[in-house]
């Protein structure tokens, strides 16, 4: 063979190559399909919305907390938070200029960074939150 078409021996081709990426390498083949219900009953689009969160039976400006959301639905929201909630405290959650809605905290993950993400379900009624009237057909 002549010296310009020798393979390199330092050369691997791509699939040879070991994955350093840390994470196992898997076909599509071979991922288990996740059949169980996630416990949510609609569809979240992952859009921002400042809002205030307190305990329903504040009236305390300063027992508020301005904060956004990192997705939201008619009926549920994820938001995040410095302080830490209980599962199944009621929490008052008022999106800037909108009405408040009351929910109820039915997760509380603590973040690296020392905020909290909880997820709230709105129980009475739905959220009109303004943002979703332009993405009404992508909730149904």
């Amino acid at each position: 063979m002549p010296p310009a078409e020798k393979p390199d021996k330092g050369f691997q081709a791509e699939s040879a190559r070991p994955h350093t990426s840390g994470l196992p390498s898997r076909s599509l083949s071979e991922i288990p399909l996740d059949h169980e219900p996630s416990g949510r009953v609609e569809r979240r689009l992952p859009i921002i919305v400042v809002v205030r969160l307190a305990k329903p039976q504040s009236a305390d400006a300063d027992a508020e907390e301005k904060t956004f959301t990192d997705n939201i639905s008619l009926h549920g929201a994820r938001i995040f938070s410095q302080r830490t909630w209980q599962i199944d405290e009621m929490v008052r959650v008022t999106p800037l200029n909108e009405e408040a809605a009351c929910g109820k905290v039915v997760y509380c993950q603590r973040l690296p960074d020392d905020r909290c993400s909880i997820g709230v379900r709105f129980q009475d009624c739905p959220v009109a939150w303004p943002t979703l009237q332009k993405h009404d057909g992508l909730l149904r």
